[in-house]
């Protein structure tokens, strides 16, 4: 039998921790102790646990008579585990293992880490503060860090004069000690170590809101509690909403929603004392787009879900990781298109299940669910697979099988699998207990398997004929015996409505009526549909008679077969240019990146850029620049979409000069203003440059600060650029620095200059990037489409491997390639259409 090296012994367990925490944030040092209630189910003479970055100082095993037995204490850094050996057996049952350690509260956003800002009076502050998921906690206290070694855990701090502590529970003592105080928590709930949070420094709270008996507060640095409301507001909308949801109350006695200055995820699910980035929970309603709003409610809805499907019910390893973020964006989609119903927000979500469609295509992708050994594997899960494509599944399962059947599986499992772990088809099999439906073979088919299928649609004079075939943007051969489990929504335009599980190659479905068949239906499918050149015309002769997400889905369905080379560039405009009536934004963003795509692999962009502000112009005049009284989300929406793509690949010289002046006056709405300084970075001098730093470090509020900041690597001067890559390695946060350099490397004009940069500073980069993030500096690679620089890209990479972002990096390098075979066989072909 063999024995997985990541994977702890068994023989001893915990049930219980007490962590005692002692941070210096003069010094960056903290001294802990812990105690861990155990179980020792045999006679053995050593105890195995995760450790890394501590120094453990002494440990002591008390068994249930009083016996103690100090160990001996050996490190393994590569297997990031400690081994305490004991000079006799230990005797099986109960005791009590104590452990004194130090460590560094460092700067790598992971573990117990500083985070820093600046104060009103100029002063740097520091926050020592935690994020332990997925394999970090072991960096702050000796556990056993694996997620079904589920204990309860009960946490003190040592908080100085002045600073705020926060755990994951409601303070329950403090007792006061020199220069400060010694502040204990309520025991939590059982649950799984990378659950667990501390945090201390100059934070400020809210007055607590009480939502059905559970305080609610946000925590943020002082000056900032003016963006508290919004944030306050739809937490409790997600408490109240995701406890009728699941038909279970809140699981925990208080949650207080943090917001840090650096951060490296956008937020982490930490029982009660959830952390995020200040732009995923701080904002001003009143000076912020739709499209910042949602960010905050659905990061908010997203992690206030994991409360009950992540923390309350937790994976028995990380290969179910997905699951738990999977679901949880299904539940902040159906929070916050609750809360906000005239935001469409399931309409919205079609552009990023689009992205992670596009990934799906690769030779690259992954199955949804995948073996996970090691610390490195687990850190591969957390992509757009994992969340949108695992939402957009569980969607399109809940759409097949009726929400009210749906929702009834999920409150079986949760109910069924209280304070314990699961595997993914324990999931299916309670949904299918509630159905009737044959849940698991269904969903074992899209979860085990990478790839989605492409449905081919005909008539015949029986009905609508479907047939299924794997898409992928390079065919290939071993794709022939891939089957699906497709559940197929189907309807007439005429009003007929029909519903089938394509299950083998094809299938004849007897649709009646007349006139031109959809398939997927109210588009929630996770698949591509190719319709014969009778079907398709007929859809197109009928475009207003279809929903806004079938129409999302013919232009996105269509742009893919572009790239795959099934279909000419030339049917992708001729639709685009049919969208003169269109006013839904997420068709409009499916079309836009199609055309984006044209204008990088033009040779004649002038004449290209004339083409789409001939299309795009009479549509954005129709709705001006000024919003209407009354006017719908989506209206605003479009409007900003339609004014960044006529200022920047439409080179549309009178939007250009209106933007300027707009943002001069600061006259803009909310909606338009990242438009508007997209616009005026695409076209920037050297004093636009200058400016927007200005504003950067002026900003107001976080969404101004990265409104500027992200749009920095789109200035065309090389000089500039060159200026702002050398800022991501100490002046631009570490959080968004990966960030910066992947826009850089994907600039229109200076793309390969920030590359050969990011070669030269390779160990600068990746010595100050979190590691979550070290695979997306490289995002923009896939615009890089030149033969020599890809050769160069390419071997570069390959001697210069990212360990947690492997299948990230296969993945961006195939899209450069499918992007530039998209050049090499469409430059001519668009530039005599355009000349």
């Amino acid at each position: 039998m063999t024995v997985d090296p990541y994977r702890l012994p068994r023989a001893v367990t915990p049930s219980h921790y007490e962590l005692a925490i002692a941070p210096d944030l003069r010094t960056c040092r903290f001294e802990g102790t812990t105690a861990i209630t155990v179980t020792v189910h045999e006679p053995v003479q050593e105890i195995v646990l995760n450790a890394i970055e501590l120094d453990l100082h002494s440990a002591v095993l008390t068994d249930s008579s009083g016996t103690q037995q100090e160990a001996a204490i050996s490190l393994d850094d590569e297997l990031e585990r400690a081994t305490l050996a004991f000079p006799s057996p230990l005797a099986t049952g109960e005791g009590n293992l104590t452990i004194t350690t130090t460590g560094t509260i460092n700067d790598r956003l992971r573990g117990f880490y500083r985070s820093t800002f600046t104060d009103a009076e100029g002063v740097e502050q520091v926050i020592a503060t935690t994020q332990f998921e997925s394999t970090d906690a072991r960096r702050a206290f000796p556990c056993w860090d694996e997620p079904e070694h589920k204990a309860t855990f009960r946490v003190s701090l040592l908080v100085p004069d002045g600073l705020l502590g926060l755990s994951n529970t409601a303070v329950v003592a403090e007792r006061p000690t020199d220069g400060g105080k010694w502040v204990e928590f309520d025991t939590t709930m059982k649950m799984s170590t990378y659950l667990v949070a501390f945090i201390v420094g100059p934070l400020v709270t809210t007055e607590p809101v009480d939502v059905d008996g559970v305080p609610l507060r946000v925590a943020c640095v002082p000056g900032r509690e003016s963006l508290t409301a919004f944030a306050l507001e739809i937490g409790a909308h997600a408490v109240r909403f995701l406890s009728e949801y699941f038909a279970i109350p809140y699981p925990s006695d208080k949650l207080d929603l943090v917001a840090l200055p650096d951060f490296a995820f956008g937020a982490m699910e930490n029982l009660g004392c959830v952390t995020f980035r200040e732009t995923s929970l701080l904002i001003d309603p009143e000076q912020a787009s739709r499209i910042e709003l949602e960010r905050v409610a659905d990061v908010v809805a997203h992690e206030i879900a994991h409360m009950w499907f992540g923390d309350l019910v937790t994976m028995k390893w990380w290969n179910g990781i997905w699951l738990n973020e999977a679901f949880a964006t299904f539940m902040e989609l159906t929070t916050v298109n609750a809360f906000r119903p005239q935001w469409e927000r399931w309409v919205s979500f079609s552009t990023e299940r689009g992205m992670a469609m596009l990934t799906d295509g690769l030779e690259s992708t992954r199955p949804i669910e995948y073996e996970v050994i090691s610390p490195d594997d687990a850190e591969g899960m957390f992509d757009v697979l994992t969340y949108q494509k695992g939402g957009a599944v569980l969607r399109m399962l809940e759409t097949y099988l009726g929400a009210a059947r749906f929702r009834d599986g999920i409150r079986l499992y949760l109910d069924r699998h209280r304070y314990g772990n699961t595997e993914t088809t324990d999931l299916w099999d309670a949904i299918e207990e509630a159905s009737g439906e044959p849940v698991r073979a269904i969903m074992d088919s899209w979860i085990f398997q990478g790839g989605h299928p492409v449905v081919s649609v005909s008539s015949s004079e029986r009905g609508v004929v479907l047939r299924q075939k794997r898409f992928r943007y390079v065919p290939d051969p071993s794709d022939a015996d891939q089957l699906w489990e497709v559940p197929a929504l189907l309807r007439r335009l005429s009003g007929e409505h029909g519903r089938v599980l394509l299950s083998g190659r094809s299938t004849t479905v007897g649709l009646g009526g007349d006139g031109p068949a959809v398939v997927n239906a109210g588009g929630w499918g996770v698949f591509r549909t190719h319709y014969g050149g009778i079907e398709f015309g007929a859809l197109i002769a009928h475009l207003g008679e279809l929903d806004a997400l079938e129409r999302y889905n013919l232009v996105s369905d269509t742009w893919a077969e572009v790239l795959a080379g099934e279909a000419a560039v030339g049917e992708f405009l001729d639709l685009v240019g049919l969208l003169g009536d269109e006013h839904d934004p997420s068709v409009w963003e499916a079309a836009v990146d199609g055309l984006a795509a044209c204008y990088r692999a033009t040779e004649n962009q002038a004449a290209f850029s004339a083409w789409v502000r001939a299309s795009i112009g009479p549509v954005f005049a129709a709705l001006g620049w000024v919003p209407a009284p009354g006017e719908s989300d989506s209206v605003a929406r479009l409007r900003g979409l339609l004014l960044q793509t006529l200022g920047t690949i439409g080179a549309d010289e009178a939007v250009v000069n209106q933007a300027r002046a707009m943002h001069a006056e600061g006259t803009a709405a909310p909606d338009l203003l990242s438009p508007i300084v997209s616009v005026v970075a695409w076209n920037g001098s050297h004093d636009d440059y200058d400016m927007f730093w200005e504003r950067i470090r002026g900003a107001a509020t976080p969404q101004d600060e990265v409104r500027y900041l992200f749009r920095l690597p789109t200035f065309p001067a090389e000089d500039l650029l060159l200026h702002t890559l050398d800022a991501t390695l100490d002046e631009i946060r570490s959080q968004n620095g990966a960030f910066v350099i992947a826009g850089a490397i994907a600039n229109r004009i200076a793309g390969p200059t920030a590359w050969w940069w990011l070669v030269e500073h390779w160990d600068d980069a990746m010595k100050r990037m979190p590691d979550n993030s070290r695979g997306r500096m490289l995002e923009g690679i896939v615009r890089l489409t030149d033969p020599g620089i890809m050769s160069a890209v390419a071997d570069f990479l390959a001697d210069h491997p990212i360990p947690n972002a492997r299948k990230q990096v296969d993945q961006l390098l195939e899209r450069q390639r499918i992007n530039g075979a998209f050049r090499a066989r469409n430059a001519d072909v668009l530039t005599a259409r355009f000349s």
